[in-house]
């Protein structure tokens, strides 16, 4: 590939003609790196003269050794700068640690009807919108105050079902731009453009043999990542630690599929021991769980009523028993409890409505 082909639309022209604020995000990937290469290229086209940048959120342990050395390598080649951003509370791995400590403290207190899951998963990828998305933009906010922003990131339509059906742009209520210009790119278009304009990819693609270039172990990646992730040193730190929380949540990191099970030989007898006590507890905690009703489970505004006596002796009943094999110190065990629990979340709902 010689010739660039960028999607655009009219609002970013207008916006670039303006000499917009233009922001690419970087993650050290392959569709990050060409979308920087192909909008610095195109904003030359087009005589820009405002202000751009990279901006990459780290997300700690999590990342490749590599990532942001590749971010700062394409910055360098772009003659641009890299900003870098960081989640305050903690890295994502510390998020997920701490989402399953929080979903225990709150089943114990009946703030919730089941156990929440700890990790991301493609419907809640909290991962992308609270470690991306909102520092990154609120970055942006922050350093081009008053201005127009351009927010451009790498997604391709050729990656998933969803994206396929995505718009080249769109605005935010926030007034931000989106745009995503190599929306048409196919993968071999990608690597090959990298490569002509003289850079290289990340290494884990080639060297690691992964597929995509994203967190070291992703809740979307498909099982030869997960094997190849696996095989390198400096993932195994974090595998073992990721495996850990499998183990003491019951929750397989990928919905039905346990990490854990995918280097067995990189964790200790004790370890492999308590995974397979883990498996057997989550089991048990789905066919517990199964008894709850449609209308007892959790939604928006809950409680929104108050449960009938039969409602709460099967809670009770759910409760004893997930609170036994997890050895939780739960509070609210039986009918009575239950329904002052209830009384009082439905009493301080309705003190904070008036």
């Amino acid at each position: 590939m010689v010739e660039i082909s960028v999607a655009s639309t009219v609002e970013v022209d207008h916006a670039v003609k303006q000499n917009a604020a233009v922001a690419i995000g970087v993650s050290g990937g392959k569709d990050s790196q060409a979308a920087a290469l192909a909008t610095f290229a195109y904003l030359d086209a087009k005589g820009h003269v405002g202000p751009r940048a990279l901006i990459h959120s780290d997300l700690g342990s999590v990342e490749w050794n590599d990532s942001l050395p590749t971010c700062e390598r394409l910055a360098e080649h772009l003659g641009a700068e890299l900003i870098v951003v960081r989640r305050k509370a903690g890295d994502l791995m510390e998020r997920w640690e701490a989402r399953w400590a929080s979903s225990k403290q709150r089943y114990a207190k009946l703030s919730t009807v089941t156990l929440v899951p700890c990790w991301s998963t493609p419907s809640l990828r909290f991962c992308t919108s609270e470690l991306k998305t909102h520092i990154i933009r609120a970055e942006l906010r922050r350093r081009f105050k008053g201005m127009q922003v351009v927010n451009v990131t790498g997604v391709r339509r050729q990656e998933s079902a969803a994206r396929a059906k995505g718009s080249i742009a769109d605005r935010d209520g926030d007034g931000i731009i989106n745009w995503r210009p190599i929306s048409d790119w196919s993968v071999a278009e990608v690597f090959s453009y990298i490569a002509h304009r003289g850079l290289s990819a990340h290494m884990a693609y080639a060297t690691f043999g992964m597929s995509r270039v994203s967190c070291r172990y992703c809740i979307m990646s498909n099982i030869d990542d997960l094997k190849a992730a696996s095989a390198q040193e400096e993932a195994r730190p974090l595998y073992r630690r990721m495996v850990q929380l499998e183990i003491d949540s019951s929750f397989a990191f990928q919905g039905s599929r346990w990490l854990g099970d995918i280097a067995p030989q990189l964790l200790s007898e004790e370890m492999r021991e308590a995974l397979a006590l883990a498996r057997h507890r989550a089991i048990l905690r789905k066919d517990i769980e199964g008894q709850i009703t449609k209308p007892m489970l959790y939604v928006k505004g809950w409680p929104t009523r108050m449960l009938t006596d039969d409602e709460a002796a099967i809670l009770s009943s759910v409760r004893n028993k997930v609170t036994e094999i997890y050895g939780f110190e739960s509070q609210c065990l039986t009918v009575d409890s239950i329904h002052q629990r209830y009384a009082d979340l439905m009493s301080e709902r309705d003190r904070r409505a008036a």
